[in-house]
């Protein structure tokens, strides 16, 4: 019996992260929907030059891409009470939690049954804090949680390649202005 195709939604935090989420989600038989969450990121410049990079990586692998509101204010707002808080401190444990209510309400609105993010690619990111986060918000919403730490087994290495491969542009920040405040080359 064939595997019925689960349609998921991949949290997209930028290109080059997509890359391998996005591969192994669909050789897994998956429909994928990648939603692009962008709210986070400063300045709006940087944000468009992201937004054509995921339009790429879309593009290369045949993947649907819903881009969700650019809302940087709603991100200050939120966020603005940690701005001292250190990177990959309480401040990165909010901007997860806006990022991936964010996607689950897409996914909602998509028909999608699961939910899924790319930011544990990332070996500046906590995965333990990502999943525990996600697991509570698909829970809320109905949706089921695909814990996967995208970076094991070497995953980020081949994020990397891709990305080459591709042409992306690898940033030095992960979007936010208090990250860039702390990137010499931003």
């Amino acid at each position: 019996m064939e595997k019925k195709k689960e349609r998921v939604l991949l949290h997209c935090c930028c290109a080059p992260d997509t890359t391998v989420p996005l591969m192994k989600l669909s050789m897994e038989g998956n429909e994928v929907l990648c939603a692009f969450y962008g709210s986070n990121i400063h300045p709006e410049e940087e944000y468009r030059w992201r937004l054509e990079e995921m339009k790429k990586v879309a593009a290369a692998f045949g993947a649907d891409l819903k881009v969700l509101p650019y809302e940087p204010e709603e991100w200050l707002r939120f966020c603005r009470s940690l701005a001292g808080a250190r990177e990959g401190g309480s401040r990165c444990g909010l901007c997860f939690a806006l990022q991936l209510r964010a996607a689950a309400r897409c996914a909602v609105e998509e028909g999608c049954e699961s939910l899924c993010t790319t930011l544990t690619i990332s070996p500046h990111k906590n995965p333990l804090l990502i999943h525990r986060i996600g697991r509570a918000i698909a829970e809320k919403t109905g949706l089921y949680w695909i814990e996967k730490t995208w970076r094991k087994n070497g995953g980020f290495l081949e994020s990397v390649l891709e990305s080459r491969r591709l042409g992306l542009r690898r940033q030095t920040y992960c979007g936010c202005v208090y990250s860039r405040k702390g990137d010499e080359t931003a």
